[in-house]
């Protein structure tokens, strides 16, 4: 009889370990949702209205392979946002966006260059 209780009892604290075990990690195996930043836009000179300070210049340049102007271009304005989002800019003016053959041996690339002002409202 105290055989069973024993038995009883370790099955008994295992499914408790197991519960509280699924019980702590639930939450982190659910997706989370995905939360949507809003990014600065990209304003040309003629759109700004109202008096703003300059936050700093953004500069990012990168290697593409094989890529069109139309995705540079996305990229580009893309990144510029990205950035002026986290410096806590409002907007971005004077987006800039080049490209210039970039030295590489075998496959031929390009280097990407995106440049803008982050500006903030007062």
């Amino acid at each position: 009889m105290s055989r069973e209780i024993r038995l009883y009892s370790v099955v008994n604290r295992l499914v408790t370990v197991i519960l509280v075990a699924l019980a702590l990690t639930s939450c982190s195996l659910l997706p989370r949702p995905k939360v949507e930043r809003i990014l600065p836009p990209i304003l040309a000179q003629d759109e700004v209205l109202r008096p703003y300070a300059t936050l700093g210049r953004i500069q990012v340049s990168s290697d593409r392979y094989f890529a069109n102007m139309q995705e540079v271009n996305e990229w580009g304005k893309r990144t510029l946002r990205e950035e002026a989002a986290n410096m806590g800019a409002d907007a971005v003016i004077l987006p800039e966006i080049s490209s210039r053959p970039a030295p590489h041996l075998i496959v031929p690339a390009n280097e990407y260059n995106a440049r803008g002002v982050a500006i903030r409202f007062k």
